[in-house]
């Protein structure tokens, strides 16, 4: 620690820090642009300016750039010297010269850290008045919008993008004046990541062309404090509305998760919200055709399903909230839940839980990968499967330039000279999945093979590192040579992050992941695991405890079973098409849901669910941390007719109906509550956020900032007569721009912080005040609660899996089916988003190119295949580096449900 003098007052901050973040840190206000906590300093803009003394007896100091100053102990400055004052003035000044004077119209507006900072600088008359330089924009794709003419050459697009996320396709080009950010020509951004750059840009260069589309100021949106549907790891969003449209999604800070930045499936995968075809009244069926009926008749024709059913069998979702799946377990008895995974995958997700449970090595988060100086991938494709992961795992491999810059004591946020230092060093991470993945470059050594034998290498590393672990009878000698080089290096590092999970559909895989964590546990190594599963809320239902939809589908071809009352779920993603018939031509089918799937669409009574945007409800990431999400707003405001309700509120009242008794849900409260009780391993789900009376001076929490144009503003395309504004029972927050609205930044807690506002701070940078020390975490802690933790009693030498599998061998003329996934049109929800349509792969099949050429087989030929009984007529791509002998089939639109692990065989089609 250090003490520092600023202003005259002594204050205590961390002498690492540089003054820009020391000061910051303290709730001291000095504008700057170049610098960001994810990224440290360069000092290029110098708007960070302040006066230095030499002690307190000097009375004349000198300007020093405070991002480029340390905080050593004993140092005295001044950031309202009258010098000081005047140049961060008159550096605005340089940067507007040819900026344009377009606030009124920029999408910026109102969110911008340029306008924070000019009115902060105090700067208000320009006195440039000749021509201003103009440059040409670029169309860089359906997410991002460009317009260069704002930019003020601050550096941070190119330094996120290319040095923090890795991107190849965006820079800088010029010199002097006339520097251009952009690509080398016009063409969609590569990067999955790139929507960070509209948070990451202090002017309106690169703004969300999802949100252009039907754009409105910050401060007209309503916000709720959410979480994201896209994956597993539960990163924290702040979903913004306007006119009862979902209009934009933005990053809400989590110390712990996501920090300062999404992936773009994340970001603009929200659109499924917005579509119309979205059931938003209850529906039954009627002459064949799906038609509207009020609330009560809905439920008294569901509640009557069940009184006359032979029985009854509920299949609920991994994208449902807890309190929805015990809903459903609630109404149609724990024996008859199931948990609405495929069969398989379903087995995957439940071993991945009794690791985490069971095991001494805990889950890593996000921040904790990123302290890690040694990982180790084994099966997982987690830009595809877990994109924020994959952007932790880079910050791995940066680490080392870190590591190397505090050998020779330079700070961490000194950016160039760790760059510099850095520029051909990584920390060590190897790669052994089916495929080529999109983070292949951060490899020191990169193994491509089916997952049996991907299992027998991390089986071999663990045995290495551990010998009490399971020995690999017959390992070749070149996969024994690599097992020794990882064993070696993870046992050097100071730090390991294992990365498994689902995704090469293998529960050897998963078990061989384990062992290495447990094998370096054993050796006193610090290590945490990551292990990724296919959906939002997979480990939760995981935690509720049920079959799969085999045994669902079992009971009603069994005919122990006539009606089947399905919870966010389209069953056609989780069986064969054939099976998903016969199964529903034998039962009355009862859906609630908020999509109109194809499974939804044969429904005889449907319940219009609310999404996460206009629901309430809790999520277990793969973490093991339970997150809520909140309502962002009520439908029926803006459309009266509209009848949405919570999933868990729909069952409920079946169930009430049903049983000839009032409700004993009142509210969300009192679900989270009895989930609680009832399910031991999710007893602590409560803490995940505070409850519905919770109260800051006697106030609910504004949904809306303070300036919103007020509640006839809000339905101003229907009516200016003002209604009252939707009462919420099941939160603290508040429809309204009435209650506590954070004018002191952090009096809110973090799980109920809607959007990030401060004095004098309107920008994303803004997020900075509602931490302990910027960069850091939350004040009062990050939002959301770790319910799974290592277990308290595990050997100090686990129970070591050994179920090791046999070799992998290659069979003529067949091949075994893996899935592979892409991060645009894998995940349900966001490929029904329209800007994420163009990015979606087309529907294909994957070979090995030499397993492709034996075949005499050339790329983009029309292939049947056969697996299963089931065939398909597709498009081939040539894999490279997929492992021979493997058949990829993608999870996309368009593409069948198919089982991996089965047999499949390949031909050119007839007639092609």
């Amino acid at each position: 620690m250090a003490i520092i003098h600023v202003d005259g007052k002594e204050h205590t901050v961390d002498g690492a820090d540089n003054l820009l973040k020391a000061c910051l840190s303290l709730g001291l206000d000095i504008p700057y642009f170049c610098w960001h906590p994810a990224l440290g300093s360069v000092g290029s803009c110098r708007q960070c300016a302040v006066k230095q003394y030499r002690d307190q007896n000097d009375t004349v100091g000198r300007i020093v750039m405070s991002c480029m100053a340390p905080a050593s102990d004993g140092t005295w400055i001044s950031i309202d010297d009258a010098e000081a004052k005047s140049f961060r003035e008159s550096v605005i000044e340089w940067l507007m010269s040819n900026h344009p004077h377009d606030c009124p119209v920029c999408e910026e507006g109102g969110h911008c850290h340029l306008q924070d900072m000019t009115v902060m600088t105090g700067h208000a008359e320009r006195k440039y008045r000749f021509t201003k330089r103009t440059h040409n924009n670029q169309d860089l794709g359906p997410f991002i919008g460009h317009e260069m003419n704002r930019c003020i050459a601050c550096y941070r697009c190119v330094r996120y993008y290319k040095d923090y996320a890795g991107g190849k396709d965006l820079g800088v080009y010029g010199s002097a004046s006339r520097v251009y950010f952009g690509r080398a020509e016009d063409g969609v951004l590569e990067s999955e990541f790139s929507g960070n750059l509209t948070e990451v840009c202090p002017t309106g260069v690169f703004t969300d062309k999802t949100h252009s589309e039907r754009y409105n100021r910050k401060w007209d949106m309503q916000f709720a404090p959410s979480i994201c549907q896209g994956c597993s790891v539960g990163c924290n969003i702040s979903p913004g509305e306007r006119y009862g449209e979902l209009r934009r999604i933005e990053n809400r800070y989590n110390g712990t998760v996501n920090h300062h930045f999404l992936c773009d499936r994340g970001r603009f995968g929200y659109g499924f919200v917005n579509n119309t075809d979205r059931p938003r009244q209850p529906m039954i069926k009627r002459d064949g055709k799906l038609v509207t009926i009020s609330a009560d008749e809905a439920l008294l024709n569901a509640a009557n399903l069940m009184k006359t059913a032979k029985g009854v069998v509920g299949i609920g979702s991994p994208r449902a909230s807890l309190e929805s799946n015990f809903a459903l377990r609630q109404l149609v008895g724990a024996a008859n839940y199931f948990d609405g995974h495929a069969a398989a995958e379903g087995a995957l997700v439940k071993r991945v839980t009794e690791v985490l449970r069971t095991g001494p090595v805990p889950a890593a988060s996000l921040r904790g990968i990123e302290s890690a100086d040694a990982a180790f991938v084994l099966g997982e494709d987690v830009m595809n499967t877990a994109p924020r992961v994959a952007m932790a795992l880079r910050q791995v491999a940066r680490g080392r330039a870190t590591q190397m810059a505090a050998e020779k004591h330079i700070p961490d946020w000194q950016a160039i000279a760790i760059a510099d230092i850095g520029m051909h060093h990584k920390h060590p991470i190897f790669i052994a999945t089916t495929d080529a993945t999109r983070i292949d470059e951060l490899a020191k050594e990169t193994v491509r093979a089916a997952p049996a034998d991907l299992a027998r290498l991390g089986y071999a590393v663990a045995n290495i590192i551990d010998p009490a672990s399971s020995a690999v009878a017959d390992l070749d000698a070149a996969t024994a040579e690599r097992a020794k080089r990882i064993a070696e290096t993870l046992l050097a590092a100071t730090k390991t992050v294992i990365v498994s999970g689902t995704g090469a559909g293998s529960e050897s895989v998963i078990n061989a992941a384990a062992n290495v964590a447990w094998a370096l546990h054993a050796r006193g190594k610090t290590v945490e695991l990551v292990l990724a599963v296919p959906e939002a809320n997979s480990i939760g239902t995981a935690l509720i405890g049920a079959s799969s939809i085999d045994e669902a589908f079992k009971a009603i071809e069994a005919g122990k079973a006539d009606t089947l009352v399905v919870l966010e779920n389209d069953l056609y993603r989780r069986a064969p098409k054939a099976r998903v018939d016969a199964v529903l031509a034998k039962a009355k089918l009862v859906v609630v849901d908020h999509q109109m799937t194809d499974t939804a669409a044969q429904a005889e009574l449907l319940f219009s669910a609310g999404s996460f945007a206009e629901a309430d409800g809790t999520l277990v990431s793969n973490e093991g941390r339970a997150q809520r999400y909140f309502q962002v707003y009520e439908p029926s405001y803006y459309k009266p007719e509209t009848v949405i309700r919570e999933s868990w509120n729909w069952l409920h009242g079946v169930r009430a109906v049903a049983l000839g008794q009032p409700t004993v849900w009142a509210q969300l409260d009192d679900a989270t509550a009895e989930v609680a009780a009832v399910m031991p391993m999710l007893a602590r789900i409560a803490e995940a956020a505070p409850s519905a009376k919770f109260r800051i001076t006697g106030m609910k929490i504004a949904r809306e900032p303070h300036r919103y144009s007020g509640r006839t503003a809000m339905r101003a395309n229907l009516s200016v007569h003002e209604p009252r504004q939707p009462q919420d029972a099941d939160t603290a927050l508040a429809f309204s721009m009435e209650g506590h609205n954070g004018v002191q930044a952090g009096d809110r807690p973090a799980a109920l912080t809607p959007f990030a506002w401060a004095p004098g701070w309107n920008s994303p940078q803004s997020w900075n005040k509602y931490t302990d020390t910027v960069g850091g975490h939350s004040l009062g802690g990050d939002a959301g609660v770790r319910i799974i933790e290592p277990a308290a009693n595990a050997p100090k030498v686990p129970a070591y899996a050994n179920h090791v599998p046999t070799a992998f061998k290659a069979t003529t003329g067949e091949f075994l089916v893996v899935a592979s996934q892409h991060i645009f049109g894998s995940e349900e929800l966001s490929a029904k988003a329209a800007p994420m349509q163009s990015r979606i792969p087309a529907a294909h099949v994957a070979l090995n190119a030499a397993d492709a050429e034996a075949l005499g087989l050339a790329d983009g030929a029309l292939v049947a295949v056969t697996i299963d009984g089931l065939s398909v007529k597709l498009p081939l791509q040539r894999h490279a580096e997929l492992a021979s002998g493997l058949l990829a089939m993608p999870l996309l639109p368009g593409v069948p449900f198919t089982l991996t692990g089965g047999k499949a065989t390949v031909s050119g089609a007839a007639g092609a």
